[in-house]
């Protein structure tokens, strides 16, 4: 890991740096581009369509709808914003639809990356890839970031070729790996916080894993590992996550508990009982020691993301 130091030089040049996000009107890119604009920084904020992004803050902000499996589209963009910085938050994110559209996902989340890729070589710009725990096998708790990978899934599968290309990336590259990330969504997408709030709601049964191990992300601590890595210039592999060890169904049956819904319309099942197209890994939880020692990181407890998810 390379680490710059914090003199006033660094932090001038810092706050100078314009950042490209891709992903932007998705549920992290939504909170990462609102940090970074809050912080003063400079960003370019892209998605495909439509702007998506509701801001006060409009100073240094700038949105360009980007499609970025068309080479062209990415050329056309890095050429005229020149990003210092690009993080690359924008993929195929949902496993069943990934395992049922191959194709598709591996052009958005593999040719996507190598297309990002190319255009922020030609500006040798710092690149950070945001991961995911499906890399792994599932077969221990706590991996930390030099274990063995092994997906079991074809999104997982696509999310470490192109964790493969960053690798071979020739300038300053950073890949961060998270997990199962929960919070208050502001563009309307639902995490499974908020899904058992409306089914619960609703008086719907809800059908959670109770065999598959975590550490859930709150979002926010996501996003201040992101900015922590920016601001420290730090190069490698980082695991970002929670700091509790939970099951889906321990995190729903905690909604139901905190916000006072039925329980008994939770149903828990196992992967021999409850199948789905893309097979899950069972246990994932990722060892945050090194992002703590390195980075600063210190991620809150999952009982104060849940009141923050509902209540902030």
């Amino acid at each position: 890991m390379k680490a710059l130091p914090f003199g006033g030089a660094f932090l001038s040049y810092f706050w100078q740096m314009k950042i490209l996000v891709t992903g932007a009107n998705g549920f992290v890119g939504n909170y990462l581009v609102r940090r970074l604009l809050q912080n003063g920084q400079p960003v370019v904020a892209t998605s495909k369509g439509d702007c998506r992004l509701e801001f006060d803050l409009k100073d240094n902000f700038e949105y360009v709808s980007l499609d970025f499996t068309d080479i062209e589209q990415v050329k056309k963009v890095f050429k005229e914003h020149r990003p210092q910085m690009v993080v690359h938050a924008g993929a195929m994110g949902r496993p069943d639809e990934c395992e049922e559209k191959r194709e598709l996902a591996f052009k958005i989340n593999v040719t996507g990356t190598e297309n990002l890729l190319h255009a922020a070589a030609s500006l040798h710009s710092h690149f950070i890839f945001l991961s995911t725990d499906f890399v792994f096998a599932g077969d221990k708790l706590m991996y930390k970031e030099e274990d063995k990978t092994g997906p079991v899934n074809y999104y997982g599968t696509t999310k470490l070729l192109a964790e493969e290309q960053v690798l071979q990336y020739p300038f300053d590259k950073t890949i961060i790996r998270t997990i199962l990330v929960y919070g208050k969504p502001l563009t309307g997408r639902n995490n499974i916080l908020t899904i058992v709030k409306e089914k619960l709601e609703n008086g719907e049964t809800y059908h959670v894993y109770d065999d598959q191990v975590r550490t859930p992300t709150y979002v926010e601590d996501l996003c201040a590992g992101i900015i922590a890595s920016i601001e420290k210039r730090a190069t490698g592999i980082f695991h970002i996550g929670g700091k509790d060890v939970l099951t889906p169904f321990d995190m729903a049956y905690k909604v139901a508990e905190y916000l006072k819904l039925d329980k008994s319309l939770l149903r828990k099942v196992t992967r021999e009982n409850f199948s789905q197209p893309a097979l899950r890994p069972l246990l994932t939880g990722l060892d945050i020691s090194k992002a703590r020692n390195e980075l600063g990181f210190n991620p809150i407890s999952f009982e104060k993301g849940l009141k923050k998810t509902f209540h902030c």
